[in-house]
């Protein structure tokens, strides 16, 4: 089992990358393997809705988001990291996720359903908790069972030297790690004993205007 941890950041070793490392230390230590994502620092543009991935099940723009959908359907699990810029995720990861999950939804790809995710929260100080609840209603729509900590996914910090000084932020890290490995296994062991997954209806889309 694998999981891969997407970094947010346009700082590839920075705060975020501090914290994710700190969770893939500890799914290495349960014997999940683990890769590290990073979305680069490249202007990232938002989604268009030209629905060119209905066809395609990758976007219509070349960038590091069909770099990670490519490979995403090969991993078991997802953690997504981002920094908070003005109240909210960084504005790269929002368009980041906006468009992988869109993609990937609306071409069927099927990467992420029933794959655990969870969220990771980098600030200097506030904003924090409202990231975590944005970030995480990308997996309720997907299907994605969302792993949790002991406290919210969050580490304060300026620098990585910073992160280090958070023990407890570092320690929900852990937490985390350990919760997701535990979450892994039992799944692995649900499909090994036949468990059915659960089963899908045609969806129902419904609007809110009437004739």
């Amino acid at each position: 089992m694998k999981v891969l941890l997407t970094n947010g950041s346009p700082h590839r070793k920075g705060c975020t990358h501090r914290a994710l490392c700190e969770v893939s230390e500890a799914l290495n230590e349960n014997g999940i393997d683990t890769d590290m994502f990073w979305i680069g620092n490249h202007p990232l543009g938002g989604c268009i809705g030209c629905k060119a991935c209905k066809e395609r099940n990758q976007c219509a723009f070349e960038d590091s988001v069909n770099d990670f959908l490519k490979i995403a359907g090969d991993y078991d699990g997802f953690v997504f990291g981002t920094p908070v810029h003005w109240g909210a995720a960084s504005g790269a990861m929002t368009s980041f996720l906006d468009r992988a999950f869109y993609a990937d939804r609306n071409g069927g790809g099927n990467r992420f359903f029933l794959k655990p995710a969870a969220a990771v929260i980098s600030a200097r100080r506030a904003g924090t908790t409202a990231t975590w609840d944005q970030i995480n209603k990308y997996f309720g729509l997907l299907q994605m069972p969302i792993i949790t900590s002991r406290y919210w996914n969050i580490v304060h910090g300026t620098t990585p030297e910073e992160v280090e000084k958070d023990l407890e932020g570092l320690q929900t890290m852990r937490f985390l790690g350990n919760h997701m490995a535990f979450y892994l296994k039992c799944k692995e062991m649900g499909e090994t004993l036949g468990i059915p997954r659960p089963k899908q209806e045609t969806v129902t889309f419904t609007n809110f205007i009437r004739e």
